[in-house]
């Protein structure tokens, strides 16, 4: 079965944290927890980022909006990942390099 677009981007994204030897988590999607908590959860030399990964032209849900502005409220990192921005967290990971 082939990769859907959204899961090439996840994968994506797990070799990055994996390169950086990030701790990450994929927040369960099972209705136990809260709605609209962004896909991966990052820590990385003390540093919080939640990733959402998106395919193609889909935009976060309101929902989804709203978890990632609380991250950035609580002083943690938050961003939205789509096929031609995964460099953006390289970038984050290069930022907090000591």
């Amino acid at each position: 079965m082939a990769a859907t677009p959204e899961k090439k981007v996840k994968d994506a994204c797990v070799k990055i944290i994996k390169d950086f030897d990030a701790y990450y988590f994929f927040a369960p999607a099972n209705g136990y927890g809260r709605t609209g908590i962004p896909d991966i959860i990052i820590c990385h030399q003390g540093h919080f980022l939640a990733v959402e990964c998106k395919a193609g032209k889909n935009k976060p849900t309101a929902l989804q909006e709203r978890e990632l502005a609380a991250i950035h409220r609580a002083g943690g990192s938050a961003m939205v990942i789509y096929e031609d921005t995964i460099n953006n967290l390289t970038e984050w990971f290069e930022r907090r390099k000591h």
